[in-house]
């Protein structure tokens, strides 16, 4: 796929980063913590060095260049002085701005979208992680083309209304990026066919699922890791994982379960993505329980869970499905913060204090885990005849017969399922 960042040398970019702090907007996060955020996506992004960063006050928006005069011959000097390459704008920055910026700064631009779509790009490591993030790259760049050339707006000449050389340059742009979506989609199809036969596979042997969610870098592959023995990447950045991985985890009381590590949320997560990102997040859709886990020790840890809850909406999410809060990162929490969340959690039965580092807690949430996961399960004695053999053996191999008596007829087995095996069995 052709990056929206492209660089001629292979050497570091230097980078400076803006946050707009529009005041008629109703934020959801205190500026400096905002910033602190665009400044760790920029560091998420290999090549780039982050030169300097600030928060512009902006109380009006200019419709053409988003900063006012005197602010944009300002913050052009110290671009000029820092050897600037590339301005992050932290938010949404429309063509004609971009446009008018890059001309007047002499560098390239990028806003939110653009940066998380660059992090994205360059993490994908799976053919349909690939796809998705080329699909919404496009849909970004499409949106991106208009007014965006007017240097070639003239018409070439031609009736125009058969294309070719009649175009104007926009146009063509526009109908080679449609061309290209409707063949990534059709790719995308293929691979969704194949990941339905294999959740199809799954079925047959139903044990539950359990999706990890919660905002980027909460430590969910952290937690995944200490759960299921597995070795997903672990890194203390943004987007350290992209592609979401399952394993398969044996509870305490011998209860086996699929565990799925899913890619991070972030605040104004760009609307291409979250489309894009749907079918990846499907084994979310389909949970028997969900951990949101949250980083308790962020300064934002509560406006990050809403960001979640709100995408979580967004995507579907069934609100049937029970959702357990794990406060991770307990481990960084001060003496007296430790106390009052440690407090919190023992009042309320869906909050669970740990740490993936320590261990602390794990413990007594897999026993909640197990616990949720269990109470939908119901005992029964089934009568099965000499000639039941694979019956028989499908129950042992669920591992849910409690005790067998042999019959002059069969066997008598006590067993304790769910309801989807119970189904299960009921179709053999």
């Amino acid at each position: 796929m052709k990056r929206i960042l492209e660089t001629e040398e292979a050497g570091l970019t230097r980078a400076w980063v803006i946050h707009p702090d529009i005041k008629d907007v109703k934020a959801r996060r205190l500026s400096s913590m905002a910033l602190s955020e665009a400044v760790s996506l920029a560091d998420a992004l290999p090549g780039l060095e982050v030169a300097g960063s600030e928060i512009v006050p902006l109380p009006k928006v200019k419709a053409g260049t988003l900063f006012g005069t005197g602010k944009i011959v300002e913050l052009k000097n110290r671009l000029k002085e820092a050897e600037v390459e590339l301005v992050l704008i932290d938010g949404p920055v429309s063509p004609v701005q971009q446009r008018n910026l890059e001309k007047e700064w002499g560098v390239k631009i990028l806003d939110r979208t653009g940066l998380i779509l660059e992090i994205f790009s360059d993490r994908a490591a799976t053919r349909e992680g690939v796809l998705q993030v080329e699909l919404a790259a496009l849909s970004y760049q499409r949106t991106r083309l208009v007014r965006a050339w007017t240097h070639l707006e003239r018409q070439r000449g031609g009736l125009g209304f058969v294309g070719g050389p009649g175009e104007t340059q926009i146009e063509a742009d526009r109908r080679a990026i449609d061309d290209a979506i409707v063949r990534i989609r059709r790719q995308l199809e293929k691979t969704v066919k194949t990941r339905e036969l294999h959740r199809a596979a799954r079925a047959k042997v139903p044990y539950p699922v359990v999706a990890l969610v919660g905002y980027t870098n909460a430590g969910k592959s952290t937690l995944f890791n200490r759960l299921t023995g597995a070795e997903v990447l672990v890194k203390d950045m943004l987007f350290a994982t992209l592609d979401p991985t399952m394993r398969s985890v044996e509870l305490p009381d011998g209860l086996e379960i699929i565990m799925s590590d899913t890619v991070g949320f972030i605040s104004d997560l760009p609307t291409q993505l979250v489309a894009a990102f749907r079918a990846t997040l499907e084994e979310v859709l389909s949970a028997d329980l969900i951990l949101h886990v949250r980083d308790i020790s962020h300064p934002e840890s509560e406006g990050q869970a809403r960001d979640v809850r709100a995408i979580m909406t967004d995507l579907g999410v069934d609100k049937d499905v029970p959702v357990l809060e794990v406060w991770n990162k307990s481990d960084k929490l001060a003496t007296d913060a430790l106390e009052a969340a440690t407090n919190k959690a023992d009042r309320d039965e869906h909050i669970f204090l740990t740490s993936s580092i320590t261990g602390a807690g794990v413990d007594g949430l897999l026993d909640a885990v197990t616990a949720l996961l269990r109470a939908g399960s119901t005992t029964e004695v089934i009568e099965l005849g000499f000639a039941d053999g694979k019956a028989r053996a499908w129950l042992f191999g669920q591992e849910v017969v409690d005790n067998e008596e042999q019959t002059e007829t069969g066997f008598n087995l006590t067993v304790t399922w769910n309801a989807a095996q119970k189904g299960q069995f009921e179709k053999l």
